[in-house]
């Protein structure tokens, strides 16, 4: 018997052919369960026919917005019901990754101060979420709106400081995930027909394991002037991150101005 040797060569081509192989398995089992995370909120589908009814055809009349990620609609059911339509972007990549990560979040997260889900529609030009209406808008539109700001009482105030305050201590201890916001500022506080805050947009969300006190990211997203100086300069994102963003916003609410403004305020 004659023993054929392997050379270095084919052992290593051997090797690299795995890895590839090895990689592929993992990003197509990656694929499939973000896939079936999305199916498991499957009974929340709207179809694009009922979207577009509700909204005559994302008609400008019905625009109530428009972000980095994509346009926000009013619609209106068959049986009547008001929502709130967001349409991500078709050009934006990272409209995908935000729309798995609301859908897969804000499904399992039910609190009277965060933005009730509805449903999504997926389609293969489209990917939209339902959200309900709140007749009040953003936060921000009555806070720096002079006129808006005068129905703003300290009472007023006062409860929409303890609302976004409930929301948050809800996202990172009392639900049974533990969530990081890390978008959170006053045009992401909706209010509702009597005032109460809802706190919305969680496509930069994080989710945290049930002993995690702290994350890492090399791609910094979020808004300058609410975001946390440890996460602007290093990456490292916490519960403490989403907490100096709100101090952001309660100093907004108490003082009126916008935070690029705080220099100029008098002790």
């Amino acid at each position: 018997v004659i023993a054929v040797p392997i050379s270095t060569a084919t052992l290593i081509l051997l090797f690299f052919a795995l890895r590839i192989l090895m990689k592929k398995k993992k990003a197509r089992e990656r694929d499939y369960a973000e896939i079936k995370e999305i199916s498991t909120v499957e009974s929340l589908q709207f179809n694009i026919s009922t979207i577009r009814a509700a909204t005559h055809n994302f008609s400008i009349d019905n625009k109530l917005g428009e972000g980095g990620f994509g346009e926000v609609y009013k619609g209106t059911l068959e049986n009547g019901q008001e929502v709130a339509v967001k349409r991500l972007l078709q050009s934006s990549k990272q409209g995908i990754v935000e729309f798995k990560t609301e859908v897969a979040l804000v499904a399992k997260l039910q609190h009277k101060n965060l933005v009730k889900l509805l449903g999504f529609c997926v389609t293969f030009k489209e990917k939209i979420l339902v959200y309900e209406f709140l007749p009040n808008s953003s936060l921000d539109r009555f806070l720096f709106d002079p006129t808006n700001s005068a129905s703003l009482d300290w009472r007023t105030r006062l409860n929409i400081i303890i609302g976004i305050a409930r929301g948050l201590m809800y996202l990172h201890e009392d639900s049974r995930l533990k969530v990081i916001h890390r978008d959170l500022k006053t045009s992401n506080i909706l209010l509702d027909h009597t005032m109460n805050p809802k706190i919305s947009d969680f496509g930069l969300a994080k989710l945290f394991g049930e002993d995690q006190t702290q994350g890492d990211t090399k791609r910094i997203v979020g808004t300058y002037g609410y975001m946390a100086p440890e996460y602007a300069i290093t990456g490292h994102y916490s519960v403490k991150s989403d907490v100096y963003s709100f101090g952001v916003i309660v100093l907004e609410i108490i003082s009126g101005q916008k935070n690029r403004f705080f220099g100029g305020l008098q002790s």
